[in-house]
């Protein structure tokens, strides 16, 4: 056994380790980062939510078998790679997909099905509350969820104990402690970047709203306790210990940090905490995420206002539609390759195709296409068709429909970024980009520039997902120096010499890009007579 597996090796067997665990919407995945905060195992469990009695959710029966299963499966890879069984680890760190509505009563029991992020059943209460706060309240959030079972007369609404995400409620069962990180709980209820802490004054307006009810509660006495990244958040009980390892091995005691959500752990992963920068997800659906250094002048709607795991503004600009439309061309493209007795595999596919279109004109020759699989609120629309459209004198080639295909991926994003860029006079250095999008060299990075008109990298870490995040954040909780920040710990610690591969944004094709947002935007008409004649 060479030296670095022996020190691999006396790492997990002396606990200095961190465990990260992260719940997403198709896959839980569980890391065990060692020194140098690298990644040395992993194991992951795919699940899928169900659609039932007209909500989105996962039982708590398949939350915990998916936990279960992931923790096992990094025990296993542990035992197969160092022949060593995991009993302890410096820390523990539980993240989940955002927002979402977990309600429970004094004996601890869920009254409602877990209703997640995906739902759009509260635009009553969302459009309500973003009057009364002057502030955006997304209609996936859970202080949405709630009013709008008020506004329902659910019954259930005179139990609540207790409100929580699915980060949250796993943390709560792991050590017995109601409590949130700050950028998980700017998910649920705005937060005042002074405290770091729930918005009072929102809450006493929102009390006062509801105090005609006659509800048996006040809202902060059914919040989470909010932290912030650094701070203790409770350990492991023996109960919890089971709860995880159903082998018996791990044990009680492990200090675990403040249980996140997943766009603050893909913050971290990316180094993208600091004031003036920013990180984009790109793949099905794609949202950017810019660290403000002041608050907005106003509310938007098509603007989030979540925070930093350390409690900084972020705004956060979310599409539903970025690359599935494309694929589906991509697959058609596939057939056609096939049906002349060729083989080429996808990646090639993929790289033939998406590369041509870094041969286009600037402006996509004045085609048009509109990737919308389902609804877009940047653009209001409840849902979406398809489409592509070019006129006589278009230039239509390979390179220019490729082109239009990405630039419209981005198309509903821009919209988002210009307000944030243009009109509030945002400051972004930079913006680290990761998902699907960029998989093939240097299009996506050009395109993305192009669009944002800010330069883009890549950096091979960006892989490593919100579980790595997490895991992170538990190592800063042990291992930071006295009064170190979360944006000095990950560029002392982690990022260290991580440079990544910067494109700056090409003047031409930044001026192509705006020339193909205004057909864009004036095309949006035909967009939605499409949807409405085909309903």
């Amino acid at each position: 056994m060479s030296l670095e597996l022996k020190d691999i090796k006396n790492a997990i067997v002396n606990g200095q380790t961190a465990i990260g665990i992260e719940l997403g919407s198709t896959r839980i995945k569980t890391v065990l980062v060692a020194e140098g905060n690298k990644s040395i195992a992993s194991g992951s469990h795919d699940w899928e939510n169900s659609y039932l009695n007209n909500v989105w959710t996962y039982s708590l029966e398949d939350i915990w078998k998916g936990v279960q299963s992931s923790y096992n499966k990094l025990a296993e890879s542990v035992k197969l790679k160092y022949g060593v069984t995991i009993q302890t680890t410096g820390s523990i760190g539980i993240s989940a997909m955002m927002h979402g509505y977990m309600v429970f009563d004094k004996e601890e029991k869920l009254l409602t099905p877990f209703r997640t992020w995906r739902n759009t059943i509260t635009g009553q209460a969302s459009e309500a509350l973003t009057g009364l706060f002057g502030y955006p309240i997304p209609q996936r959030w859970s202080i949405a969820h709630l009013y709008q079972a008020i506004l329902n007369k659910e019954e259930h609404v005179s139990n609540i104990d207790y409100i929580t995400t699915l980060a949250g409620y796993i943390h709560w069962k792991l050590t017995g402690q109601k409590v949130l990180g700050v950028g998980d709980a700017s998910g649920m209820f705005p937060i005042d970047v002074d405290t770091r802490d729930f918005n009072m004054r929102m809450i006493k307006q929102f009390n006062q709203l509801v105090s005609a009810d006659n509800i048996p509660w006040q809202l902060e006495n059914i919040f989470p306790k909010v932290l912030v990244a650094g701070t203790k958040a409770g350990e492991l009980t023996a109960d919890g210990a089971k709860l995880l390892d159903v082998s018996g091995q791990l044990q009680p005691g492990i200090p675990l940090c403040p249980p996140e959500g997943d766009a603050g752990t893909g913050m971290v992963a990316t180094n993208s905490v600091s004031a003036r920068t920013g990180n984009v997800s790109a793949g099905t659906s794609v949202f950017a995420m810019v660290v403000l250094e002041k608050e907005l002048s106003r509310a938007y709607s098509e603007i989030d206002l979540v925070t930093t795991p350390d409690g900084k503004l972020v705004a956060m600009v979310h599409s539903n539609n970025c690359t599935s439309d494309y694929d589906a061309w991509m697959g058609l493209f596939a057939e056609a390759v096939k049906a002349l007795g060729l083989n080429v595999d996808k990646p090639r596919l993929y790289d033939t195709l998406l590369g041509a279109a870094l041969q286009g004109d600037p402006d996509c020759g004045g085609l048009l296409a509109y990737g919308y699989i389902s609804g877009e609120h940047i653009t209001h629309f409840e849902e979406g068709r398809p489409m592509f459209v070019r006129s006589a004198n278009s230039n239509f080639n390979l390179a220019n429909f490729m082109r239009v295909n990405l630039y419209t991926a981005l198309g509903a994003l821009k919209t988002g970024m210009n307000i944030l860029l243009e009109k509030e006079a945002v400051k972004l250095d930079e913006l680290m980009g990761h998902g699907g999008f960029f998989k093939t060299k240097l299009v996506g990075q050009k395109i993305m520039a192009a669009a944002v008109n800010v330069p883009v990298s890549v950096m091979e870490t960006a892989g490593e997902g919100g579980a790595w995040g997490i895991a992170l954040l538990g190592s800063y909780m042990v291992n930071r120096n006295e009064n170190e920040s979360l944006e000095d710990f990950l560029k002392r610690e982690v990022f260290d010499g991580e440079q990544g591969n910067s494109i700056a944004p090409d003047p031409a094709e930044v001026a192509g890009f705006n020339e193909f947002l205004k057909r864009y935007t004036k095309g949006l008409d035909i967009e939605r007579a499409a949807v409405n004649n085909l309903r």
